[in-house]
């Protein structure tokens, strides 16, 4: 989701890398979309949500590693590397969500506590990203690129702070501001991805 700054000729190879790096994102991104929607839950059921959740999350992590692997340097590699850190720490956190019966410490140790450090890695992804392209490229799309995703990860930090458990009660801060901030952050990062895509380059 980062905006790489486009300095390089457009290549057949570069096309292909970007065409997928779009793809997995965008998929990745759809399941966060859609999973924090009360209709969707009640529909599928909390563990086939939970699934979507972690399906999201390595769809998250595959585009992530390619966009890495293809990164140029400085801004732009730090800015993937941070990038694929945040993934792995959704990754960990989705993956323990699995997880039925735990209690408010457990929850906030074993899930809360790696996406609150994935969206840190986001949010310090996506201004890495930014002050990347602010330097480097003067192209209208990266920018779009990288304001939207930037949007994205601000959204999927407000989101962890309202879905800490406070252990006294049980309860999220505020679930309904997480869901709803998962689900725009994860609209940005969509349409980050879908910006991305060659034929929109």
């Amino acid at each position: 989701m980062s905006a790489a700054p486009d300095t390089a000729p457009a290549t057949g190879a570069a096309d292909t890398a970007n065409l997928w790096i779009g793809v997995l994102f965008a998929i990745g991104s759809t399941c966060f979309l859609v999973g924090p929607f009360p209709g969707f839950v009640e529909l599928v059921g909390s563990e086939i949500d939970a699934v979507v959740f972690f399906a999201g999350s390595v769809f998250f992590t595959s585009a992530a590693l390619l966009q890495m692997l293809h990164s140029r340097g400085g801004l732009d590699r730090w800015a993937c590397v941070v990038q694929f850190a945040g993934t792995l720490f959704f990754n960990v956190s989705t993956f323990h969500a699995l997880q039925t019966g735990l209690d408010a410490n457990e929850y906030d140790r074993l899930v809360w506590r790696p996406d609150w450090r994935g969206s840190v890695c986001f949010l310090v992804s996506g201004v890495l990203a930014y002050l990347g392209v602010r330097r480097l490229s003067r192209r209208a799309i990266d920018w779009r690129i990288a304001v939207v995703n930037l949007a994205g990860c601000v959204a999927f930090g407000i989101s962890a702070v309202a879905g800490y458990v406070v252990p006294s009660t049980g309860s999220a801060l505020h679930l309904a501001a997480a869901n709803a901030w998962t689900s725009f952050g994860a609209l940005c990062f969509l349409v980050g991805a879908l910006l991305l895509l060659p034929s929109r380059r």
